[in-house]
């Protein structure tokens, strides 16, 4: 494989794999304003904010771990008949099937893009009592989708690598 191509898998694969090991601690920050919630709506008075916050936060946690998950493979994948093939089938398999991962996040991201210019042009505010901004979840969400379609061009990467029997 040509130099340029190992180092973009080198490069987008470092960056999610700390973007995701860093991001798992959002699960604590969700628990944290949880275990708040439940502690205000007993001795004080209700928190507006918390419900929403955890969400926000959850969204992050799973939008930005879905490049390093893609990383790890551990996406969902049918393996009735893929865990039985060879490493060269998979990979073929894998190569071909990454165009479609490529193109449905493509339309999610030109989605994303067009609600967020949106929500940044007109400053969209959450229909709740809290009434926070959303274009900072629909940024986050944007730059993650982005970030899966880094990480699924180096997939097919590795994958052609691996069609050669070479590793990246």
């Amino acid at each position: 494989m040509p130099g340029v191509i190992r180092q973009y898998v080198k490069i987008v694969d470092t960056i999610n794999r700390r973007l995701g090991r860093l991001v798992m601690y959002l699960i604590f920050v969700m628990v944290g304003i949880l275990l708040w919630s439940s502690i205000s709506k007993t001795f004080f008075l209700p928190s507006l904010w918390t419900l929403e916050m955890a969400q926000f936060a959850m969204v992050a946690y799973y939008m930005l771990g879905g490049p390093y998950s893609i990383q790890l493979g551990s996406n969902v994948r049918m393996d009735l008949f893929y865990g039985d093939w060879s490493d060269r089938k998979k990979a073929w398999f894998d190569a071909f099937t990454v165009f479609l991962l490529i193109f449905y996040l493509g339309v999610l991201l030109y989605g994303g893009w067009e609600s967020t210019s949106y929500s940044l042009q007109y400053g969209e505010r959450s229909s709740t009592a809290w009434r926070p901004i959303l274009w900072p979840i629909k940024i986050t969400m944007c730059l993650s989708i982005f970030l899966m379609i880094l990480q699924a061009i180096s997939e097919f990467f590795k994958d052609v690598a691996r069609i050669r029997g070479v590793e990246i």
